[in-house]
């Protein structure tokens, strides 16, 4: 069924700004149906009835792509909301990912534009073995919503007492119809619902709700008052040092609700925006405050968890459902950077330094594979690839360790569920990204651009902009490289350039065996990439070691962070690794989590011992990136890794590290074939019980005190010392 490829594109017949228009088709079934498919989507966000009855599980449909390119529309079984006689669609649009909270130059044109509009098309299969379409056009009405102001960023105006009770015409818009494709990502539904967990007053003498749990969705509320009086629920993450209501790092984002009463109880949720809090501030509420009358609504892309952390410390295992968490709060879609201030955007580099995390934690495979598609669609004739996907209008700069999004996501996707697909659909843009660097290296390195750098380092950016951008123009080369190798690709060329990379890498960046740079995240990557050669890898694993040593902490950025256990555990020093996982103090993971943090911050002190944040301007308290570090907990700390050449977990490396600092650890994950376990436990004598799941049809190499033991399908138990 193409139906929609034949409506027309309708829209309200002048510009309503922000508020929201319904659209509306009223008709009458003579006869008993067999069947009913309504296929819709809009230029914005749209929330479909009929017959009074919401249509659908997914909220904040079609969802954000590349607008110019692609337009996900979205198939609805209506057959049961239909009825024989008088029938009544209301599809309410409002302004959604099209607009944004910034009204500057450089945000509009990459948004989309100001107007809202509409397609869809009902196909009727009647009983009697007849047809009809009933779709967009000029025989549609339309009206101004109750809705009276929507924004993804700033919130919603509710006027409970506003009709509009003049139906016009819609207009005819001359709309492409090109970019419709059917839903290629997850759909984006409520999750879970959360009550208030307490109510309390602030230095201040103002109310707040405290759900417990900072999150993204929005605030469903029963309310009664008098006609035209307004009440306003304001959204914040944290509280500050004197437990007053904080909203400074929203920047100009809102994250307000405001209701306008008619006199009547209503029970209301937004329909057109999502906020990113955990405390709520009602502000002149017209009707006694109680707890029951509130619930937070969890939000995200429908992506089924797949993995789970068990250990003897409960801060370790809080900082994993705060990871858990943190995905849940910024998968809504796209991957953004943080679910509450002004921003909310597909950054390149925080999805790529958390993708493997990502995939262990839920099954987003459809997810990336959405958002890849969306990436490439996003992609510069040069092969560049810009900060944020959807992107900005930002030129066409391409920073190194963001970009590699464009290599890195894919090839996880296929270790991690063992498809081919994606590297099918994604490696020209894959060789894409590699052609734009080597088109701007010269003797096997890249230099010039702008860049990033260590994102968010404690140590001034020791690790350099030309280190960073060389190691990454390896390490995506290689992955192409073996992406090119599973698919049967020519990559003899592309051999060539790493080789001639990592040759020039080392003399630029390498003396004496050591890295010039002398940083955690220098060392660590230099490591993980396979950029060393001989007695290198020991002396720069010293390096880091003495590194982490002298510091006392970690001091890496968003790109050092991922790989700087791994760089440790792989090369002996698995007890500074763990030093570092257990610590408490700042800076560190755990250090958030003493602080009551319940997702992953954006900086190490997003909120300072002492009480103070920061900064007001960028300092989100739901930030995943540095919640890479799941992938060690479940890959190292529990022993749970992908075989490369049996991707997906069909073959299993079990390689649990134990530290005596605990006293159990366990983790699992629901691979396609099934659940893959691990874990290990201290016993008297100090011996050491490991416990494996292998699942059915599946083989596993455990690699224990420099042994390998092959097992088969099943559970098993194997006692050390």
């Amino acid at each position: 069924m193409e139906s929609i490829f034949a409506a027309e594109w309708i829209q309200f017949p002048e510009n309503l700004g922000e508020a929201a228009a319904e659209f509306l088709l009223q008709f009458k079934l003579e006869k008993p149906l067999q069947s009913a498919m309504l296929q819709v989507t809009s230029l914005g966000v749209y929330s479909a009835e009929c017959n009074g009855k919401k249509i659908g599980g997914e909220v904040l449909a079609p969802g954000w792509t590349n607008y110019r390119k692609r337009l996900q529309y979205q198939s609805y079984d209506m057959t049961q909301l239909l009825q024989v006689g008088e029938n009544t669609l209301c599809i309410g649009v409002g302004r959604g990912w099209r607009m944004h909270a910034r009204e500057s130059d450089w945000v509009q044109p990459a948004f989309g534009g100001k107007d809202t509009a509409l397609i869809a098309a009902l196909k009727l299969d009647y009983a009697d073995g007849g047809s009809a379409v009933l779709s967009t056009g000029s025989g549609w009405l339309c009206r101004e919503a109750k809705t009276r102001m929507s924004h993804i960023y700033n919130g919603e105006v509710y006027d409970a007492g506003f009709e509009d009770s003049f139906l016009r015409p819609v207009k005819v818009l001359d709309y492409p119809h090109e970019i419709l494709i059917p839903l290629q990502g997850e759909r984006i539904v409520e999750t879970e619902r959360l009550p208030v967990k307490e109510i309390f007053t602030t230095p201040e003498g103002e109310v707040v709700l405290d759900f417990g749990q900072n999150l993204t969705g929005y605030v469903e509320f029963t309310i009664c008052g008098e006609k035209g009086k307004k009440a306003t629920l304001r959204h914040a993450e944290t509280l500050d040092a004197a437990g007053n209501f904080y909203t400074e790092n929203l920047r100009t984002a809102k994250q307000e609700i405001v209701f306008l009463c008619d006199g009547g109880a209503h029970t209301y949720k937004p329909a057109f925006s999502f906020q990113g809090f955990r405390y709520v501030q009602p502000k002149d509420w017209p009707c006694a405050l109680r707890a029951q009358d509130f619930t937070a609504i969890v939000v995200h892309s429908e992506m089924k968890r797949t993995a789970w952390f068990d250990s003897s410390d409960p801060l370790l295992n809080k900082l994993f459902e705060n990871i858990v968490w943190g995905q849940r709060g910024n998968f809504l879609d796209v991957p953004t950077d943080c679910p509450q201030r002004d921003e909310r955007l597909g950054w390149t580099g925080d999805a790529q330094v958390f993708v493997r995390t990502a995939s262990y934690l839920f099954d987003c495979e459809r997810f990336f594979k959405k958002w890849m598609a969306d990436l490439a669609s996003e992609q510069y004739a040069n092969g560049g690839v810009p900060h944020v996907v959807p992107r900005m209008q930002w030129g066409e700069e391409s920073s190194t360790g963001w970009a590699d999004a464009a290599v890195i996501c894919p090839w996880q996707m296929y270790l991690t569920y063992g498809s081919k697909q994606i590297l099918r659909e994604q490696f020209s843009s894959m060789r894409g990204w590699v052609d734009y660097m080597i088109a701007r290296s010269t003797d096997g390195l890249w230099l010039g651009g702008q860049h990033f750098g260590d994102w968010c380092c404690l140590d001034d950016y020791a690790t350099t902009k030309e280190f960073l951008q060389n190691a990454y123009f390896y390490y995506s080369t290689s992955l192409l490289i073996k992406a090119g190798r599973v698919l049967g690709i020519p990559v003899e060329t592309y051999e060539a350039q790493a080789a001639l990379t990592k040759h020039a890498f080392r003399q630029a960046f390498l003396q004496g065996g050591r890295v010039l740079c002398n940083a955690q995240s220098a060392c660590a990557i230099a490591l993980y990439f396979d950029l060393l050669e001989g007695a290198e890898r020991e002396s720069v694993a010293a390096q880091l070691a003495d590194l982490v040593r002298e510091a006392g902490h970690l001091t890496t950025g968003f790109l050092g962070t991922p790989y700087l256990l791994h760089a440790l555990s792989e090369n002996g020093y698995t007890d500074i690794a763990y030093t570092l996982l257990l610590r408490r103090e700042y800076p560190s993971w755990l250090y958030s989590v003493t602080k009551g943090a319940t997702t992953i911050w954006e900086h190490w002190d997003g909120l300072k011992p002492d009480g103070s944040m920061w900064d007001a301007g960028m300092n989100s308290f739901n930030h995943y990136a540095y919640g890479a570090v799941g992938d060690w907990m479940l890959g190292v700390a529990a022993g749970i890794q992908i075989d490369e050449r049996a991707p997906g977990f069909a073959h299993i490396i079990f390689a649990p590290q134990a530290d005596d600092r605990l006293e159990y650890l366990n983790g699992a994950i629901e691979s396609r074939h099934g659940k893959v376990s691990c874990g290990w436990r201290r016993a008297d004598g100090g011996r050491i019980v490991y416990e494996f799941t292998v699942p059915e049809g599946c083989s596993a190499t455990l690699r224990l005190d420099g042994k390998e033991i092959l097992l088969g399908a099943g559970s098993k138990t194997i006692t050390v010392g």
